[in-house]
C-alpha cells in the first residue's frame, strides 16, 4: 500500500494535524482532541533488501548501534525532508499504528519551517498522497497559535520556536506572519556543538545520544556557581578504548554558547524589522518561547536580559506546534492564507 492510501478507507470526516519534527513527529486528531501519536523520526532498513527493520522508537534505539546490515537514519534534516521515501513510509506505519486497516480520507495540517523552499514543499505534499486536502502551516504560526495567542487580534505577537532542526523567529497580527526569520540552529546543533567540545577539551568521542541526554540533563544558558557535575562514557582517541570523564553544567553552556548567541542576534533582526505600532505591543505582550530548545535552563533569562523584552514560555512548550496545527482547522480566514493541495 502507498504512502497514505486513503481511498480503500472507511468514509469518515477527520483533520489531523502532523508536526513532522527533526527529533520527533507528533500527530495531533482533531476529531478525538489530543496527540495520537509522538515518536522518534527515525527509521531502520536491511540495506540489502531496503526493507523496513523498525521505525520510531525501536529505530532509535539502533542509532550508532546497527551492524552493515542495517542502516539507521533520520530522514528528517534541519525540519524538512532529506529522504521522502523514507518519510513516506514512516507516516504510513504511524497511520497504520494509530487507526489500524481502517484508514481514512483526512485533511492534514503539516507544520513546517518558515523558509522551506518550494522543492521542499512540493516533497511535504507527496508525503502526505492521497489526503483529501494537504496544508502547510509554518511552524512558527502554528506554535504561537498552540500556545494560547490568538493571533486573529490587530495587535502584534512573537513567538521564538526552537525545535529539534531549526529555530523559527515571527511576528504575526491578523493572522498574517509580518517579519520572520528561519535557521538552522536548534536542538540537533546543540548535540552537535557538545560533541565537538568534549571531543577537543576531553580527546573522548561521544554519541549523538549521549549529547542529547547530556544537553536535557545539564544544559544551561547563563554560567552558575555551583554547577552540576556528570559521569560520560566514550571512546578515548588515543588508547582506542572506552574511558570516562566528568563534565559540568558550565563546560556545556562554553559548547553552546555560540548557538544560543545565533538564536539571539536573529531574534534582534526580526524586531528591527518591525513596524512600529507592533513594536509597542509586543513590548507589552512579550515574546513566547517554544520548543525542546526553549527548556534549556536559564535560556529565558538569557533571552529577556539581551532583548530587553519580557519572554514567556509556552505551556506546552513540547507539543504547541502540533496543538496549533490543529486548532488552525478552526479559521476559516486562516486556512485561506495557508498553500494548500486538494486530491
Amino acid at each position: 500500500m502507498g504512502a497514505f492510501d486513503f481511498v480503500k478507507i472507511f468514509r469518515v470526516n477527520k483533520s489531523i494535524s502532523i508536526d513532522l519534527g527533526t527529533a520527533n513527529i507528533l500527530i495531533y486528531d482533531k476529531q478525538r482532541k489530543k496527540i495520537v501519536l509522538n515518536e522518534p523520526s527515525v527509521v531502520a532498513r536491511d540495506r540489502k533488501t531496503g526493507k523496513l527493520i523498525a521505525v520510531g522508537r525501536e529505530a532509535r534505539e539502533m542509532l550508532g548501534k546497527t551492524p552493515e546490515s542495517i542502516q539507521a537514519i533520520k530522514p528528517l534534516q534541519d525540519g524538512v525532508i532529506a529522504d521522502i521515501d523514507s518519510t513516506k513510509e514512516m507516516i504510513t506505519y504511524f497511520i497504520h499504528k494509530i487507526y489500524g486497516n481502517s484508514l481514512f480520507k483526512p485533511e492534514v495540517m503539516i507544520c513546517v519551517p518558515i523558509e522551506v523552499t518550494s522543492v521542499e514543499r512540493k516533497a511535504l505534499f507527496d508525503a502526505v498522497k492521497g489526503a483529501k486536502k494537504t496544508y502547510i502551516i509554518e511552524e512558527g504560526r502554528a506554535a504561537i497559535i498552540g500556545s494560547g495567542v490568538n493571533i486573529s487580534q490587530p495587535e502584534g505577537s512573537m513567538v521564538i520556536d526552537i525545535g529539534g532542526g531549526s529555530t523559527d523567529i515571527a511576528i504575526l497580527s491578523l493572522d498574517e506572519i509580518i517579519a520572520s526569520k528561519s535557521i538552522r540552529i536548534a536542538g540537533n546543533r546543540f548535540d552537535e556543538d557538545i560533541v565537538r567540545y568534549v571531543k577537543r577539551k576531553y580527546n573522548l568521542l561521544i554519541g549523538d545520544r549521549t549529547a542529547e541526554k547530556i544537553k536535557k540533563e545539564m544544559a544551561t544558558a547563563i554560567k552558575v556557581q555551583s554547577p552540576e557535575v556528570m559521569e560520560i562514557k566514550g571512546r578515548d582517541l588515543e588508547s582506542g578504548i572506552p574511558n570516562t570523564v566528568e563534565i559540568n553544567a558550565n563546560e556545556i553552556y562554553e559548547a553552546i554558547e555560540d548557538s544560543l548567541f545565533q538564536i539571539v542576534n536573529s531574534t534582534k533582526e526580526v524586531l528591527e524589522k518591525c513596524p512600529p505600532e507592533l513594536a509597542a505591543d509586543i513590548l507589552d505582550n512579550g515574546i513566547v518561547m517554544t520548543g525542546g530548545g526553549s527548556l534549556i535552563k536559564n535560556f529565558i533569562d538569557m533571552m529577556e536580559k539581551e532583548v530587553g523584552i519580557k519572554v514567556f514560555l509556552s505551556p506546552n512548550p513540547l507539543d504547541s506546534v502540533v496543538l496549533g496545527g490543529g486548532a488552525a482547522f478552526d479559521n476559516k480566514k486562516l486556512l485561506r492564507t495557508l498553500q494548500m493541495k486538494e486530491n
